[in-house]
């Protein structure tokens, strides 16, 4: 652990890739998340939230093509329509809501689908590498490769699984499709100047996998070790989300080359986590966004802080100040998180 006590404070970007590669920073970094709805109905809140918790991460300018088929304003309530095609309902102002009318609902019209490429063909990321140049925030590249979720948005998330079931050669197709779009998208990204790339995937129900390891690993983990690969070949640290029951393929996310993971803690075995991945992985976040930010106490807040805090935050580095604003959760709750991470460790 460094002796930090006399020194001035490190940039953000320099005390992010410390706790990257686990090089004692100063004090772990911050990231905050917001759902649309802080935008819509608590912006003030927010914004003074980040002027006393400033976040160690930002973007870049950068600019897409026009699309040819998104209509509609998503995070609003009513139908909107996405880049690739699929219909979106929203039940109300600041959700994301669901997909209701998936673009290839029938492998029929799967001949004739193409990805958004006018949206790549007429990317614009000429400001990036001056945007990094501006900044000492640490900057995340502005793509989000998701193929999984994409998969469920064109076919339908029943039908996906049905798809992979019974193992058709279209829903191979779909994949490698999908995948070689993002790959174009990732490559176009790890060329300019950003400090990380990111993907996604949200792959855990509530007590498991949504599919068995063993065809994740088959099917899916091909694609994402392309993401690695291809990211570290351009220096770039790679960052990667998956929403619930991920314990299954941790340790594949670790042989990966995975560097700073987000992922819901609070729905797996925190003290399991930490003694077979801490020092291989950062952990990047996150608190309970289940129950204890909307729904719990200041002190319940502090206490499931500092419980992250006594199993990862060894001043070594590996983890991340991280959590989400969500639809009506308290503004004390949000703030309860990082004012408990300004805490000196006492352990």
């Amino acid at each position: 652990m460094r002796d930090t006590t006399s020194e001035e404070p490190m940039s953000p970007r320099e005390r992010v890739r410390r706790t990257l590669t686990f090089e004692g920073p100063d004090r772990a970094p911050r990231d905050l998340w917001t759902l649309p709805a802080v935008g819509l109905y608590q912006k003030e809140e927010c914004a003074a939230l980040l002027r006393r918790f400033p976040t160690d991460f930002g973007g870049a300018r950068f600019r897409y093509g026009r699309s040819e088929r998104a209509r509609g304003r998503p995070g609003r309530k009513g139908t909107s329509v996405d880049e690739w095609g699929s219909v979106w309902e929203a039940a109300e102002d600041g959700v994301v809501g669901e997909v209701t009318g998936p673009a290839l609902a029938d492998w029929s019209d799967f001949a004739r689908f193409r990805p958004p490429y006018e949206l790549l063909d007429g990317a614009d990321l000429s400001e990036v590498n001056q945007s990094c140049a501006e900044t000492d925030l640490f900057v995340r590249g502005g793509c989000c490769p998701r193929p999984f979720e994409r998969m469920q948005f064109l076919r339908g998330s029943e039908n996906l699984y049905l798809d992979l079931a019974y193992g058709l050669k279209e829903v191979y197709q779909l994949r490698d499709m999908v995948h070689e779009y993002y790959l174009r998208e990732w490559e176009m990204w790890a060329q300019t100047d950003v400090d990380a790339l990111f993907f996604m995937d949200d792959w855990g129900a509530q007590h498991t996998l949504l599919i068995a390891p063993e065809m994740w690993r088959e099917f899916f983990k091909p694609l994402y070790r392309d993401y690695c690969d291809l990211a570290h070949q351009y220096d770039k640290f790679v960052f990667v989300h998956s929403d619930g029951h991920i314990e299954a393929v941790y340790p594949d996310l670790v042989e990966l080359g995975v560097d700073a993971i987000n992922s819901q803690l609070f729905c797996m075995n925190l003290e399991w986590l930490a003694e077979n991945f801490k020092g291989k992985i950062t952990f990047w976040g996150e608190i309970d966004r289940q129950r204890i930010l909307p729904f719990g106490t200041v002190a319940e807040v502090r206490e499931a802080v500092r419980r992250v805090r006594r199993l990862l935050d060894d001043g070594r580095g590996g983890v991340i100040a991280q959590c989400e604003w969500g639809k009506n959760n308290p503004p004390e709750n949000i703030a309860a998180v990082f004012e408990t991470w300004e805490e000196p460790r006492d352990w």
